[in-house]
């Protein structure tokens, strides 16, 4: 949209500060002519020691003075405004700057304005915070545009492979090369639909009820236990209604995923995995616990990055896209929540989502379960 060019903030403020000094001398002399002059008589006076000035002798010499006067006031108001107008916006000039700087794609650039607390330090730092925000989540959008397309051109790159070879030779397409071409494929559909989710996450586009945390900890571990018996992984729930406020099938996905990595990287044989709810004051906390290899933090840190998994970039014989811990991480984030990962003692993880609780759950008693139940 364009608009037409107009006076630039200076010279409106130069202008402003130049009008009200003309202003104020002009209220002065016109108090000077109501408190003095009007008392004076209007012709001289002969007196025994001669002539007193009348009125219209005292305009005559005193009305060239004051316009000379008003003349240097406005040539001082104009320059004096103009360095003082100048002095002031500098800060807003810097700002200018910073946003053209962010325009062009520059996130890096800091103001860092220096001086007292006033307005203009509180709007650069506020536009710093901004920045340093703004920066950080555009560096992990690439980041993770980066990894899905890299992770996306694998299972299509294969498909592409299978399919060629079974053009040059018809004869030779047998179950086990469409076996592969169909998991390849449910692979690829899995990862689409892994993103869906992690965008759906983090636009917050969805609806709210009430939810109980304990019943979805029952649900997952229903759904998942044929794979924890399959790899040998006690599955066990306990603790107390959670209520909150969110969207049952993303909270639902935010346990199952974490239910999901916890027995997928189990001990190999005889591992345990513990999910449990509780209300911590105004937070319900959902915990889950899995025994494993002893990890470093520096290691635990990397677990909720996109496409990761125990440090390494996933690979595609192995189970799930890698988004796991992160789809659960941006879930717990739209419903105003964190999750937080910890190793276990005696080895493996136990991660933790808190999340505000449902109004009025602080004052219901929890019913607390007889203990943990084993599922199945």
């Amino acid at each position: 949209m364009t608009r037409p060019p107009g006076m630039s903030a200076r010279l409106k403020l130069t202008l402003s500060y130049a009008g009200f000094l003309m202003l104020a001398s002009v209220l002065l002399l016109a108090a000077v002519w109501l408190f003095l002059l009007r008392y004076v008589p209007a012709r001289a006076i002969q007196t025994i020691e001669g002539f007193v000035p009348g009125r219209d002798d005292l305009v005559r010499a005193f009305a060239p003075a004051a316009g000379w006067a008003l003349v240097a006031l406005l040539v001082l108001g104009l320059a004096g405004g103009w360095l003082l107008a100048g002095r002031m916006l500098r800060p807003l000039a810097r700002i200018t700057d910073a946003t053209r700087r962010a325009a062009k794609g520059s996130l890096s650039y800091r103001i860092e304005l220096e001086g007292p607390n006033d307005e203009f330090r509180e709007l650069a730092d506020s536009f710093d915070a901004m920045l340093a925000r703004l920066e950080a989540h555009v560096a992990e959008q690439q980041r993770f545009a980066a990894n899905a397309s890299h992770e996306l051109r694998t299972p299509l790159a294969i498909t592409q492979t299978l399919l060629e070879v079974a053009r040059n030779d018809p004869n030779g397409v047998t179950g086990e090369l469409l076996d592969r071409l169909h998991a390849v494929n449910a692979r690829a559909i899995e990862l689409t639909e892994a993103l869906l989710v992690l965008s759906r996450a983090d636009q917050r586009a969805f609806s709210r009820e009430r939810v109980d945390l304990s019943l979805l900890a029952e649900e997952a571990a229903e759904t998942l236990l044929p794979i924890a018996e399959a790899r040998g992984v006690a599955l066990e729930t306990t603790g107390d209604v959670a209520p909150v406020i969110g969207s049952p099938a993303l909270l639902l996905q935010l346990t199952t995923n974490l239910v999901h990595n916890a027995i997928v990287h189990n001990l190999p044989e005889g591992g345990t995995v513990l999910v449990g709810t509780a209300l911590d004051g105004a937070s319900a906390v959902l915990t889950v616990e899995n025994t494993g290899a002893d990890l470093s933090p520096q290691l635990i840190a990397t677990l909720t990055e996109p496409f990761q998994r125990g440090g390494e970039r996933i690979r595609t014989d192995h189970a799930g896209v890698g988004l796991g811990l992160a789809i659960a991480k941006s879930i717990a984030q739209a419903h105003d929540g964190t999750l937080s990962i910890a190793p276990r003692r005696g080895g493996g993880l136990r991660v933790a989502v808190r999340l505000p609780a449902a109004v009025g759950a602080e004052g219901v008693r929890p019913e607390t379960r007889n203990g943990p139940a084993p599922i199945g």
